[in-house]
């Protein structure tokens, strides 16, 4: 949508959203994940969780759970338990800002092989940990796997040209987004269980 002028759309700390293009979500009827295991046990989509932690791995999100070493703060906000009747709930991820950018702004470095191979996983919340299920985690990576190149363009054009987003940092974040989707699928079961691939390393 294009924000306008007279438009008044409230941000964090009190901010209002600037005049322009932008990416809104709709409203839900909802609250913020607490951050218990509770909450949890109440979903109707528990596997959302693992396709929710490949998805951070693969876009290096830092804006949910950031991998160990990484100055940011968890962010419970970022996970949105949408009211599904009675006490249940469905799992919704909100706010990609920081998508890519854990290394800093977008540049065209955003493609360098760092970057795609990156190791550190990302968006593994502690509570998460007895719902990640290697069938689910299996079942995205094929996802990442059939990644159509055309359609990655298709989505980085869209990017408005009023965010400044030049040329080459377009070409080169849609090499990443597919060459860091690649080197997810064939290597994120072995980044969530080291312990369980080196097993079957040695079988």
């Amino acid at each position: 949508m294009v924000v306008r002028d007279d438009d008044r759309i409230p941000l964090g700390h009190g901010c209002q959203a600037r005049p322009g293009p932008a990416f809104v979500s709709r409203a839900l009827d909802g609250h913020p994940w607490s951050g218990t295991r509770k909450e949890l046990r109440k979903l109707v989509n528990p596997g959302t969780i693992s396709h929710l932690v490949v998805f951070d791995t693969w876009t290096l999100n830092v804006d949910r759970h950031p991998p160990p070493g990484v100055d940011w703060r968890p962010n419970y906000d970022n996970v949105f338990l949408a009211a599904k009747g009675g006490s249940r709930y469905e799992l919704v991820a909100l706010d990609h800002t920081r998508c890519f950018t854990a290394h800093g702004e977008l540049t065209p470095a955003v493609s360098s092989i760092d970057r795609v191979q990156d190791r550190r996983v990302y968006g593994r919340f502690p509570a998460f940990e007895k719902y990640l299920n290697h069938e689910d985690v299996a079942s995205v990576s094929q996802q990442l796997r059939g990644l159509d190149r055309a359609d990655v363009e298709s989505a980085v054009n869209e990017v408005p040209v009023e965010w400044e987003v030049g040329h080459s940092v377009r070409m080169a974040l849609t090499d990443f987004i597919l060459q860091r989707a690649a080197y997810i699928a064939d290597n994120i079961e072995g980044l969530l269980w080291p312990h369980h691939a080196q097993g079957y390393l040695f079988q």
